[in-house]
């Protein structure tokens, strides 16, 4: 009799549950959610285009100590909207010596709390203004004649997006709310592993905790889940994320994956830390809601369980130093290690302006073994041994392995989205790469030939005419010294100054044509091939001069196009 009772029980049930379309809730839950992160990327894009270069300078201006270092994060993530391109640019600032590990932890901590910046804005309740958005962001971008305006027009759009995928994927889930079944599975999201497995799991597919936050406040909105339920997917979320620091960071740098160890140890810590008080944290934060809704209270207990972290966690930075030092230890560099490009990192593609500023981080670093090279050769070439010239020969190896590295990675950034004067910057970078290469190539076939020609031919330099060819190498190293600098800082003043030395230059090779002159009737041995390697010699270095020349030509406005001879 019970058993026939619970068998009718189950079958008026079933006949009650509404059939639902398996078609149409995967594609509205799937549509919306790619218009969602659609938006999510537009906007993201259209910040950091935007901001991001100003962004980098305030990072590397206010990271002085670990509190600072934490504020600084939490504002260049919440306006560039991208916690890993903050992280990326701490790596790079790690690399450069400019900011410590410990430094760089702060800032990590504090760029989770920007990133809580998202679920605020998608926790306001404007998707009947979606479409709005779209239509004004959409006629800016493409009708607006000033970039900076098409840029804020972008970010409109996507703004628009991101609003009309949380009402696709609202609009998609409404039958569900009727449906036994789902409600019955979402009721288990109260048990907090549960809700944290299922936050992680969604994070780590769909490589975005952005996503799940705004999965997570529609459902709160259609009141599918409880407030506990949606801090425990919150917290799943920020677990999942780790995914994503963690594949982001293989095969790249000691230093990136010690910045992905702490975020991961951090974020972990985190939850560990307040799973025992989400109720308590359900409390307060319905408290400080001031009546808000479940979307709007589960985006402010997501900002305040990351600032909690930060505020309890910031204390033991030195702890978190050394622990990930422990975790990632440092290991012996291999010679392939060593050129290796340190800062050209995909990451920041994103954002073509912090790129480019990487591809001139890792320019000066080629530039650095150039002037190995341009140092080393004088006294390979004019009294060294083979041993020597060997040497400097082996050094254009590591020149022409970041040549490429950097060819690459300047190929990448001129397929995105440049302005005219980051395209001119692109330009004159890859002239400056190219030139900087030539000069190593110069080094390894011609000077480095000439110093083999020398030990094979039994020429001695004469100290007179030794004294010439160091005057002349040491202007071409002064000047290549500022057409580096030119290029790397963008220094004008450094450009003009080795247009300058063009007079010098050629004075100088008058002069030592002069006394090769006078030294070819010397009575000396071998006289005419000492004269026939000096000269070659000399003409090497003024080589060299002109590509110096050419990589300064590019900084001085309007000095393209004119012939650098």
């Amino acid at each position: 009799m019970l058993e026939a009772s619970l068998s009718g029980a189950a079958l008026v049930t079933a006949t009650q549950a509404p059939a639902l379309s398996a078609f149409d809730l995967s594609v509205g839950l799937l549509g919306g959610l790619a218009i969602f992160l659609l938006g999510m990327e537009m906007m993201a894009d259209a910040l950091k285009a935007i901001a991001g270069a100003r962004m980098k300078g305030v990072l590397s201006k206010l990271t002085t100590n670990r509190f600072t270092g934490a504020f600084t994060g939490a504002v260049v993530t919440a306006v560039i909207q991208s916690s890993s391109v903050t992280t990326v640019l701490v790596v790079g600032f790690i690399s450069a010596g400019l900011m410590s590990m410990a430094q760089s932890i702060g800032v990590i901590m504090g760029a989770n709390i920007g990133t809580t910046v998202t679920a605020q804005i998608i926790a306001f309740k404007v998707t009947e203004y979606a479409l709005l958005l779209v239509a004004v962001g959409f006629a800016l971008t493409f009708l607006a004649k000033r970039e900076i305006v098409r840029r804020q027009g972008a970010g409109l759009l996507g703004l628009g997006l991101v609003f009309f995928g949380m009402a696709v994927m609202g609009d998609a889930m409404g039958p569900l709310r009727d449906y036994p079944p789902f409600v019955a599975w979402m009721g288990r999201m109260a048990r907090p592993e549960l809700g944290i497995l299922a936050g992680a799991l969604f994070t780590a597919l769909v490589q975005s905790s952005s996503a799940t936050t705004g999965v997570v406040i529609v459902m709160a909105s259609q009141g599918f889940i409880t407030l506990p339920a949606g801090i425990a997917l919150i917290f799943g979320a920020n677990i999942g994320t780790c995914v994503t620091a963690l594949l982001a960071a293989i095969g790249r740098p000691r230093e990136a994956l010690r910045a992905s160890a702490v975020h991961v140890v951090f974020n972990i810590a985190g939850v560990l830390l307040w799973l025992p008080f989400i109720d308590y944290l359900a409390t307060a934060v319905t408290r400080i809601s001031l009546g808000a809704d479940t979307a709007r209270q589960i985006a402010n207990a997501h900002t305040l369980f990351n600032i909690g972290n930060t505020l309890v966690f910031i204390w033991f930075v030195p702890l978190f130093a050394r622990l990930v030092e422990w975790l990632v230890p440092d290991r012996p560099l291999a010679e392939e290690d060593l050129v290796r490009a340190r800062y050209l990192d995909v990451e920041l593609l994103q954002a073509p302006s912090l790129a480019l500023d990487r591809a001139r981080l890792e320019i000066l670093r080629m530039g650095d073994r150039v002037r190995e090279m341009i140092t080393g050769i004088l006294p390979a070439m004019t009294a060294g041994e083979a041993e020597d010239l060997d040497a400097v020969e082996a050094m254009d190896d590591a020149v022409d392995a970041l040549h490429g590295q950097i060819i690459t990675y300047l190929g990448k950034i001129s397929q995105t989205s440049l302005t005219e004067g980051q395209t001119q910057e692109f330009v004159n970078l890859m002239e400056a790469v190219n030139d900087l290469e030539n000069i190593g190539d110069i080094i390894e076939t011609n000077l480095v030939t000439l110093g083999r020609h020398r030990i094979d031919e039994g020429v001695q330099i004469s100290a007179p005419t030794l004294e010439v060819i160091e005057r002349f190498h040491a202007t071409v190293l002064r000047s290549f010294d500022y057409a580096l600098q030119a290029v790397t800082q963008e220094n004008e003043e450094a450009a003009r100054e080795v247009r300058k030395m063009k007079q010098v230059v050629n004075q100088m090779a008058e002069e030592a044509a002069l006394h090769k002159a006078q030294r070819l009737v010397a009575p000396e041995p071998n006289r005419l091939a000492t004269y026939a390697l000096e000269t070659d010699q000399l003409e090497s270095l003024k080589r060299i001069f002109y590509f110096c020349k050419r990589m300064a030509r590019g900084v001085i406005p309007g000095a393209v196009g004119i012939a650098a001879d």
